[in-house]
């Protein structure tokens, strides 16, 4: 059985390893590394930690089907995101949240309600296991320090993102064209390069 084919058959993924990973990177940022450039290029270091503290927060309501602002509100509708004062204490609580409400039962039946778009919950629950995997490594390699996620989380939303958005005209990643990695590239690098970016990717390059 393919990858895509495994993923499919999968009925909810623990969160939490992807969490763990987020958690520790974004514990690494140092002060002085929040102006920094990333690889999404409309953020520096600092509107990437607060997307992330604002996005832990609402794809957890999402878990929990709440309709609200948290889940009411399309990414970059405000401009770009602010970096508030306690931010390492609220991402911390937000992470631990965002887990635990993945697995809640029923998290990942029925339909949700993210970034003011109804979908399938078991879509929006990949759709953040994505976004915890891509941004911490977009934080990683802003800020140098190494990264080395939970494989089986990889594989997960690799399989289950590209599947999604395969088309007749091939795949294309959420934020544009994928870039291509060679053959036989490690998965991580494969899903990296899928969301729009340069594995290689380095400040300064």
């Amino acid at each position: 059985m393919d990858e895509k084919a495994e993923t499919a058959k999968t009925d909810m993924i623990d969160l939490g390893p992807a969490c763990a990973g987020m958690r520790a990177v974004a514990g690494g940022v140092r002060e002085e590394q929040l102006g920094g450039a990333t690889p999404c290029t409309e953020y520096a270091v600092r509107e990437l930690l607060a997307h992330v503290v604002g996005l832990s927060e609402g794809l957890a309501a999402s878990a929990r089907k709440e309709r609200g602002p948290a889940t009411d509100s399309a990414p970059g509708s405000t401009g770009l995101p602010v970096l508030q004062d306690g931010w390492r204490a609220a991402l911390e609580r937000h992470l631990g949240d965002l887990a635990d409400a993945w697995r809640s039962p029923g998290a990942w039946d029925g339909w949700t309600r993210a970034g003011s778009v109804d979908l399938p919950a078991r879509m929006a629950g990949f759709v953040t296991l994505n976004e915890l995997l891509v941004h911490a490594w977009d934080l990683a390699r802003a800020t140098g320090q190494p990264y080395d996620p939970d494989e089986a989380s990889v594989r997960a939303s690799y399989a289950a993102m590209a599947a999604a958005t395969s088309s007749g005209d091939g795949d294309r990643g959420p934020f544009g064209p994928p870039v291509a990695v060679p053959d036989g590239a490690p998965t991580l690098d494969r899903l990296i390069g899928w969301s729009g970016r340069d594995p290689g990717w380095l400040p300064g390059r």
